[in-house]
């Protein structure tokens, strides 16, 4: 990356909103794996930045796409996309800065909900009319009438053929891996598409001001609804009363919890993809016990 100082973020402020910005602070965010982040404070504010090199071309575009997707479904907090360019050769995108707060009694409860009716957008194919990405690794979209030929096409092969071509996973595996997918119709229900965040997970929700859930770098789609919840179980899970709320309002079909596995399939590829092989233990578990 390049130096980062007052002049990149008063530009990158002046582009999205053609006022001119005087930096007062700016404050590192630790804990993403992929941009450099900041909060940043002017004398008109402040203002939450994410950075990258140019090599991620267009991600934080479609990252801006997702975010205004979500915020317009107005069914919970989202961050105001203020603007996204590029300063100095580098892609920025500007959000409005969310107060982190302590959350409600009801926090989770209000979080199930907010995710159910989310869910409750539909569209007549799974997919979008544009590819995004998953992490940095860009994430096909292209849209299908049926759930399990999504999931195949456009998730499991799709990181499978990347593994296979970084040298994760040997092509036998692969060939046993693939075996799972004539059994797929037997297992995974088919239901409407659903507009999924698509990367839910604790790193990607905060509690804000007003103690409610607050989501944020999405990889959205229409997609199955189970997608999303099994997601959530991924890296220790949410809190029971989240599941609970959210079955309350939009019951999952029975058996959920047997296909949570399978679901899964797809965000550990895409891990072993963006970090290496240390993630191949669970996926083989799945395939040993399916296959």
């Amino acid at each position: 990356m390049f130096s980062i100082d007052d002049s990149f973020f008063e530009g990158a402020l002046f582009q999205c909103t053609g006022n001119d910005h005087q930096c007062s602070e700016i404050k590192s965010v630790s804990g993403g794996d992929i941009n450099d982040a900041y909060t940043v404070t002017t004398n008109q504010g402040t203002f939450f930045i994410k950075t990258n090199g140019p090599e991620v071309g267009d991600m934080f575009q479609k990252e801006a796409l997702g975010m205004q997707t979500l915020r317009e479904t107005n069914v919970i907090d989202v961050p105001m996309v203020i603007g996204h360019g590029q300063q100095s050769d580098s892609p920025f995108l500007v959000l409005e800065h969310i107060q982190k707060g302590a959350p409600q009694p009801s926090f989770w409860e209000e979080f199930g909900k907010s995710m159910a009716e989310l869910h409750r957008h539909s569209h007549h194919s799974f997919g979008l009319d544009h590819d995004n990405f998953i992490g940095r690794l860009p994430q096909k979209n292209t849209p299908m009438d049926s759930w399990i030929d999504f999931f195949i096409e456009n998730r499991l092969e799709v990181q499978l053929g990347l593994a296979i071509y970084n040298g994760h996973i040997s092509h036998q595996f692969a060939e046993k891996f693939r075996m799972l997918y004539s059994a797929l119709p037997g297992i995974l229900p088919e239901e409407r598409p659903a507009l999924i965040h698509g990367d839910l997970w604790s790193g990607n929700f905060m509690c804000n001001a007003q103690g409610k859930a607050c989501i944020y770098d999405p990889a959205i789609y229409f997609g199955h609804r189970e997608m999303e919840l099994a997601f959530t179980r991924l890296f220790g899970g949410f809190d029971r009363q989240f599941y609970e709320a959210y079955h309350g309002n939009f019951p999952l079909e029975p058996d959920f919890e047997d296909r949570v596995e399978i679901y899964n399939l797809y965000p550990l590829l895409v891990h072993v993809n963006l970090f290496g092989p240390s993630y191949l233990s669970g996926i083989k578990n799945t395939i040993n016990r399916h296959t």
